[in-house]
């Protein structure tokens, strides 16, 4: 498996004990010091541990395949957007601010592209369209439209809702999260077309996964062994969407 690091020789890091660092702080410090997919990702030059997560996705279901049009949300700091490049060898690029489109290097829409969303920035990727935008603003969904310039294979969700420490608010947020991603996806997906979108297990995801099933062939539950085991977080593989 792509994502295997049982020969990762790391060397444990202590964090000193500091007087006005919070005792969450130097936890989350610790752990990302001392986690070998953290590392991993530094030497394969992913921006983000969680791209081993979808190269287990793509691993377990092979979804990603040269020439799709893919769009990534919440996609910053891009390291879905770098694996994904990658698989389907997208080439071209352009970086999108404020819905503005600007010209790709042979002025053509390419059968094979990549959206990554993100109201943060994203540093540009090769072979990635960045759009800078708050997905929930109104116009957001109509300037991935243009850009798509027509249907998608994928649309892959990583987004999740900023913690607060509060297990079922944390979950009701983040599977709100996972049902605008799904709303759009059913918008812009062909069919046969596949959905990707993490869910923070917590009990009240049945309307989603109902939504799903009427929607797509099958639905299946992956949680890659990249995720930290104390993480409560999963992924809903939605495969093959129906025809509308």
């Amino acid at each position: 498996m792509t994502s295997n690091i049982s020969g990762f020789r790391g060397k444990f890091v202590a964090v000193k004990t500091a007087k006005r660092r919070k005792t969450s702080s130097k936890e989350w410090l610790a752990r990302q010091l001392n986690d070998p997919y953290v590392a991993k990702a530094k030497l394969d030059g992913y921006r983000s541990r969680s791209a081993y997560k979808l190269l287990e996705i793509h691993e377990k279901f092979n979804l990603l395949k040269p020439g799709m049009k893919l769009v990534d949300l919440g996609a910053a700091p891009g390291g879905w957007s770098q694996v994904a490049a990658k698989i389907i060898k997208s080439n071209d690029s352009r970086i999108v601010n404020s819905g503005k489109l600007g010209s790709r290097s042979d002025g053509a829409t390419p059968t094979n592209m990549i959206i990554a969303v993100d109201l943060l920035e994203i540093e540009p990727i090769v072979g990635v369209d960045c759009l800078q935008k708050d997905f929930y603003a109104e116009d957001t969904e109509e300037t991935i439209i243009k850009m798509l310039d027509g249907k998608a294979d994928i649309v892959m969700s990583d987004m999740a809702a900023n913690t607060t420490g509060h297990a079922t608010t944390d979950h009701i947020r983040t599977l709100d999260l996972c049902e605008y991603a799904l709303d759009f996806a059913l918008k812009v997906l062909k069919p046969g077309g596949h959905f990707i979108a993490k869910i923070f297990r917590g009990g009240t995801e049945n309307s989603a996964l109902n939504r799903i099933k009427l929607n797509f062939h099958k639905v299946k539950h992956f949680k890659p062994s990249s995720s930290r085991k104390e993480s409560v977080e999963i992924y809903l593989i939605a495969l093959s969407r129906k025809s509308v």
